[in-house]
């Protein structure tokens, strides 16, 4: 008899630096935690702080799929059954290899959207220096190659709304509410 693992939903929230994944992210969560729905909340990032990066895999892509398998298992372990990840989405087989670090996974991706004048504008706020010029480009590369390769389920634009409002809407267009 085979044995299916459960279906896992997965919020991926992704879009540009500085555009408010990680924010969005937390507010999800907060969502969730109100109505009592288990889950666990992951920004990717912290999965992949690793110095060097491989040739080919500067953002250490492999490694944070790595890391998101082996943090999985304790997350489920301890009840979660729903996934919000905060990441940047850069190309379609990426939704692939989040199916491989969580069995069942049932994944959506949203893109959060903004001008980059507003991006620019958040970025200043957080970032100084030679990394506010890095985050910059950065924004304006991601912005053009996401609207692009439209790797999302769906897209939430961000510019007029509060934080909650975005979280709200993306519950909602993921079919979580």
């Amino acid at each position: 008899m085979e044995v299916r693992a459960a279906t896992i939903p997965v919020l991926v929230i992704t879009g540009p630096v500085g555009v408010g994944k990680t924010t969005t992210a937390q507010a999800v969560s907060d969502a969730l935690s109100r109505r009592e729905v288990p889950h666990a909340l992951l920004d990717m990032d912290a999965l992949r702080e690793c110095r060097p990066a491989p040739v080919g895999d500067p953002f250490h892509i492999a490694l944070s799929m790595k890391n998101l398998a082996a943090v999985w298992i304790n997350f489920r372990e301890a009840g979660a059954e729903r996934l919000v990840i905060a990441d940047v989405v850069e190309q379609r087989e990426q939704r692939a290899e989040y199916e491989a670090a969580v069995p069942g996974a049932q994944v959506r991706i949203v893109r959060l959207s903004a001008p980059l004048p507003t991006i620019h504008a958040r970025l200043e706020g957080r970032e100084t220096g030679d990394g506010l010029e890095w985050h910059r480009h950065r924004a304006g590369v991601l912005k053009e190659q996401m609207e692009r390769n439209s790797v999302e389920d769906f897209v939430v634009e961000t510019e007029g709304k509060t934080v909650p409002q975005i979280a709200e809407e993306a519950l909602a267009r993921a079919g979580w509410l």
